[in-house]
């Protein structure tokens, strides 16, 4: 294993402004915990309560579904990890990240519920949230970029940006972004 250079980690972090960054397998306590230290920093940086409210919830949601996604495919350890990133972007917005593997057919639904979210305004949010609330669940379909997408959409202060890197046997990464 090659040595791992935290100077220039810190560096990079530091330029990024990313204020906590998270790699690996993520469980329910976890994604507290790592919520709980996330409040605290944003409450010792002094964040906008409804900003600060804004960013816990989005990155619940985020983790919260990896968490589902990973744990309704009983994949291992290493499988279920998950890449999450808050930082701060020029404009000192705070920028929600996330990322794991999925099975191709999913990202690709699910990059497209990105983009068709992506291209919507407030008011279309809005009326998509309330259509979405009013549908009957289906119990027999996997829940996915549903109602939390679409509230995670509303929250964000642009569009949301989403990617999907092919890799072997049938799975990709998915990233989610979205700026608040």
């Amino acid at each position: 294993m090659e040595n791992i250079d935290l100077f220039a980690m810190r560096e990079r972090f530091n330029n990024q402004q990313i204020m906590l960054c998270f790699n690996g397998p993520i469980s329910r306590s976890l994604i507290e915990e790592i919520g709980n230290a996330l409040r605290n920093y944003l409450s010792a940086e002094h964040a906008h309560p409804s900003a600060a409210m804004d960013v816990f919830a989005v990155y619940i949601e985020m983790t919260q579904n990896i968490s589902h996604y990973t744990r309704a495919r009983q994949w291992n350890e290493q499988e279920a990890g998950a890449t999450v990133v808050v930082s701060r972007n020029q404009g000192g917005r705070y920028v929600v990240s996330a990322g794991n593997l999925i099975e191709m057919p999913d990202g690709e639904n699910l990059l497209q519920a990105v983009e068709g979210l992506a291209g919507m305004d407030k008011a279309e949010l809005k009326a998509a949230y309330k259509e979405q609330l009013r549908r009957p669940r289906d119990e027999a379909r996997p829940s996915g970029a549903g109602l939390g997408l679409i509230d995670i959409a509303r929250k964000s202060s642009e569009p949301l940006q989403a990617s999907l890197q092919p890799l072997a046997g049938g799975r990709g990464f998915f990233s989610l972004r979205a700026v608040i």
